[in-house]
């Protein structure tokens, strides 16, 4: 763990303030579920709560299928980070934090379909991998709540993607939203 050389006190409440500091670093907003846990030496971790973790296996499961069929790289993500990628080197990809753009584009529950050479063209994480030259990007909806997405990647020199990646895309992040649910 990495002290931060912050104290705050505990309010009559039992309220603790995060310092605005680790808040923006940690990408956590007003209504950010956190998960508690205490340790034997009488610590409090904070973590934040992703319901997809409990999907993570199973996402693994779903994105290596669909990268066998399609022959293209498959993303899945929670609203933080990458938890499963199939067809491409997982250490690229693996658990690195979404982008930006990316998180907006789930929070405003788009669908995403570009081309590399395009203006609408977003990276998954912040040091994608290069030579991605199309994508499409669904997010993943449970219970009315935006909580990832599902990103289908080809680094096919031109490659543009049409109707039937969208209709696969759109599916497995309706699929995995519903599984969430059940």
């Amino acid at each position: 763990m990495k002290a931060t050389g912050i104290v705050r006190r505990i309010d009559d409440l039992g309220r603790v303030v995060i310092p605005k500091e680790i808040r923006r670093t940690l990408r956590l907003r007003e209504g950010t579920p956190l998960e508690i846990f205490t340790d034997r030496e009488g610590e409090i971790i904070l973590k934040k709560y992703s319901p997809m973790v409990e999907l993570t296996a199973f996402a693994g499961q779903y994105a290596e299928a669909m990268a066998q069929t399609t022959g293209k790289i498959v993303c899945i993500t929670d609203r933080d980070q990458v938890i499963a990628v199939s067809g491409a080197s997982k250490k690229e990809m693996l658990q690195k934090n979404i982008s930006h753009q990316l998180e907006n584009l789930i929070t405003e529950r788009n669908v995403l379909v570009a081309a590399g050479d395009e203006k609408g063209f977003i990276p998954v994480t912040s040091d994608e991998p290069e030579g991605v030259t199309a994508q499409v990007i669904a997010p993943i909806i449970c219970e009315g709540d935006a909580i990832g997405a599902v990103i289908l990647l080809t680094k096919e020199p031109r490659a543009r993607f049409g109707d039937a990646e969208i209709k696969l895309v759109t599916t497995a992040a309706g699929f995995l939203g519903r599984q969430m649910e059940g």
